[in-house]
């Protein structure tokens, strides 16, 4: 595979011996994969959403802290971190100095189509929120957010969880910062699994999700981020390929 050199000619600094390999991106997928697969088994959402909720609601779903800071705060500051993420694909700061500027900005729209990927799912989907459940007041039932198409009387909408996806859709970053930066790319994967956790957290002590809304949501986005990724690397190996023979046909 070939990669592209840094802004000072240099190579990234695993181009020698990549740490993610095709292979180790898939099987890191279908451990978190059969994690999730785990938890939704266990069919513990419900149970563990009546920690939060009763049959009048949940108490801390207008809550000013969780619902002004740690849901539409926290919402705005992921995107004031995406925006200036956008301005540093022209002036770049920390470790994103030693990516090219074509890794900066696939960066950019990995975390943008992360994020897609979710809203897609979300608008199709009509699964509802555990706040519009009988259990707790509603007026829905509850049905499995697999039974695709299958209405419960609900608003729908609900799966997977749009707020923590603010979060994980910057999962796509550890991709690209990786190769250049492999110590920044361990603590941005970190702290961006900690941040999506916790946005998580937060909407299902307001009872806008289940626990397993959150998981797929991280799922999905580390999905979409890695196979952007990979197949952008796939392309520019073919491009190299087609450029070498291209060269050696004239020579």
């Amino acid at each position: 595979m070939s990669l592209p050199r840094g802004p000072s000619g240099a190579r990234p600094a695993h181009a020698e011996a990549p740490t993610l390999t095709f292979t180790r991106f898939l099987a890191c997928t279908a451990t978190a994969l059969a994690l999730a697969l785990a938890w939704d088994a266990s069919a513990l959402d419900l149970p563990l959403a009546r920690w939060f909720g009763t049959a009048q609601g949940f108490a801390l779903t207008h809550d000013w802290w969780l619902q002004n800071v740690l849901h539409t705060g926290a919402r705005q500051a992921a995107w004031a971190l995406l925006l200036a993420l956008v301005v540093m694909v022209w002036r770049p700061l920390g470790p994103l100095r030693a990516l090219p500027k074509a890794d900066r900005a696939g960066l950019v729209f990995g975390i943008l189509l992360a994020a897609l990927v979710v809203q897609v799912l979300k608008r199709s989907s009509l699964t509802s929120c555990p706040w519009d459940l009988q259990d707790f007041g509603g007026t829905a039932r509850y049905v499995s957010h697999w039974r695709w198409g299958v209405a419960d009387g609900g608003g729908g909408h609900c799966f997977p969880a749009g707020h923590a996806s603010t979060a994980f859709a910057f999962l796509a970053a550890f991709f690209w910062l990786r190769p250049w930066a492999p110590r920044a790319a361990r603590w941005w994967l970190g702290l961006t699994l900690l941040a999506g956790l916790g946005f998580g957290a937060v909407q299902m002590a307001r009872g806008a999700h289940y626990l397993s809304h959150v998981l797929w949501a991280g799922w999905f986005c580390w999905l979409a981020g890695g196979l952007f990724w990979f197949a952008v690397q796939a392309w520019r190996a073919r491009r190299a390929d087609a450029t070498v023979t291209s060269a050696q046909v004239r020579a």
